[in-house]
């Protein structure tokens, strides 16, 4: 795992160290007003990695420093870090009016628009702050406050830098950035799990785009509580999930709600987690979760930051961003650790791993943070990540046609070949049909079972009908609704068939 090296009563791994000497070492070259922002993964430990550069720089320098989070729980994990390090600190939140015991901290916890509020009203005066460490700097409700720091150093923190807002980016209010470890590093290191990631065939045809640049909740509701979306869910929990301990990501609450509502009926132990909740009940909800081994959790992006739970097996995205650090942050819930636990799942409905590449995957982000209207731009859209989606089926459905030599049909070299030799497209579908029926036959004991294979089929199908519509250029949901409906009846009655001519 790495040789720790130990700092008070807290430990720092070695890539920690190694990064900690790097952004010191910039400090020293650059002004005592530079703007430096570093790079590390989500479960790479930035919360750690900070609390050594406050405790170091004041023991080096004698000036005092200030911590700027954005949320509640963010203070409160931070300042505990922080005294874990020997740093005495203070907690600035709503309810310090003002600072009559300034000069008994070297370092301030703060959040955002308190401290923003306080420095306005000249409620509170800092005095001989020497460094400003930004927490999940990518956020933009911290720019307000630089005005007020001008001669001190700011350290931004986070996993993407990459800015929430498209027209603030990171680069015009940072000099340098500084990259950590990358997450392919940190598996192969056994400090995060490795993500075993499988993606669903979605049409996001539906989605809006809002003026942040992701997708409205609005739309999103819409298209994730029809059946179709709720039912392809349900699937791929059981398929991949069930059993483990589940985080569900929606765009909006009301999808949530649907979302309980289904696997509460199903029979699932699941909770519903949004922003309304009260503090008590949020804590509630998460006790549950944390005590419970196969505990669905269904939150809106809640739980995106400031939340620790390593037992977490299996993340669901039900939901498309269009946000680099979304996509991070919803699958880094599960990257945890622990003694039995190397590896966990995502499973993806809304293609965001056909847009943004693998979890694991190398990233340039000298190059991102540098030209991020270049890397915005060529962001795969939605319709060439649905004309290009190749569906692969779970290893344990396919096993349940292992007495089949052939499983898979390339639905557009069969029409490629149909038209080459002039006959009608509808037979491509025909033969399509016809395979599917026989490995329903060939591997079930009775007609029973060869139709409880067919209806597990409905993804493939889905696929297959997708393709089809593709080529001959009739791609409308109306359509497409149309073909698979029929293609599910006609395949239930040449089950039946085939099994009718066995006796």
């Amino acid at each position: 795992m790495g040789t720790k090296t130990a700092y008070s009563e807290k430990t720092l791994y070695d890539y920690q160290l190694q990064d900690l000497n790097k952004i010191f070492g910039v400090l020293e070259e650059s002004p005592t007003d530079v703007n430096l922002l570093y790079q590390l993964p989500t479960g790479g430990g930035k919360t750690v990695v900070f609390s050594e550069i406050a405790k170091r720089y004041i023991a080096e320098t004698g000036k005092k420093v200030v911590v700027l989070t954005h949320r509640i729980e963010l203070s409160l994990q931070t300042s505990r870090m922080l005294e874990g390090f020997g740093v005495h600190n203070k907690i600035i939140n709503s309810e310090v009016k003002e600072l009559p015991d300034e000069e008994s901290y070297q370092c301030f916890v703060a959040m955002v628009e308190t401290l923003n509020n306080r420095l306005q009203e000249r409620a509170i005066e800092l005095h001989g702050i020497g460094m400003v460490i930004i927490d999940e700097a990518h956020y933009n409700s911290f720019r307000k406050l630089f005005k007020y720091f001008e001669k001190a150093v700011i350290l931004g923190v986070t996993a993407t830098p990459l800015s929430s807002n498209i027209k603030l980016p990171m680069k015009d209010h940072y000099k340098k950035l500084i990259v950590g470890e990358s997450i392919a590093s940190l598996i192969s290191k056994k400090f995060l799990a490795r993500a075993n990631m499988y993606n669903y065939d979605v049409s996001l045809k539906s989605l809006k785009l809002g003026v942040n640049g992701d997708y409205t909740v609005r739309s999103s509701d819409a298209l994730y509580t029809n059946q179709l979306m709720l039912g392809k869910l349900v699937s791929a929990y059981e398929e991949l999930a069930k059993g483990t301990k589940t985080l569900i990501f929606n765009n909006g609450i009301s999808t949530s709600k649907y979302v309980y509502e289904l696997f509460k009926k199903a029979g699932y132990p699941i909770r519903h987690l949004d922003n309304k909740n009260t503090a008590t009940e949020r804590r509630d909800i998460l006790d549950w979760f944390s005590n419970t081994p196969d505990a669905i959790l269904t939150s809106v992006s809640i739980l995106t930051t400031g939340f620790d739970e390593p037992s977490v097996k299996t993340i669901i995205l039900n939901r498309a961003t269009r946000s680099l650090t979304l996509y991070f942050q919803m699958i880094g819930r599960g990257s945890r650790i622990l003694k039995d636990k190397e590896e966990f799942t995502v499973v993806d409905l809304g293609n965001n791993i056909a847009r943004f590449g693998p979890w694991d995957d190398p990233l340039d982000w000298q190059e991102i943070f540098h030209f991020p209207d270049f890397y915005l731009e060529n962001i795969r859209n939605d319709e060439e990540i649905e004309r290009e989606f190749v569906y692969v089926m779970p290893d344990e459905l396919r096993e349940r046609f292992k007495n089949s030599d052939v499983i898979d049909m390339d639905i557009k070299l069969a029409y490629k070949e149909a038209f080459a030799n002039g006959r009608k497209s509808k037979e491509v579908l025909e033969e399509s049909i016809e395979q599917h029926a026989r490995i329903c036959v060939e591997n079930s004991a009775d007609i029973y079972d060869a139709r409880i294979l067919a209806k597990m089929l409905q993804e493939e199908i889905h696929f297959r009908i997708k393709q089809y519509s593709y080529c001959i250029m009739n791609n409308t949901q109306n359509y497409r609704d149309w073909l698979q409906e029929d293609y599910e009846r006609r395949l239930r009655l040449r089950v039946s068939q085939l099994y009718a001519s066995r006796l």
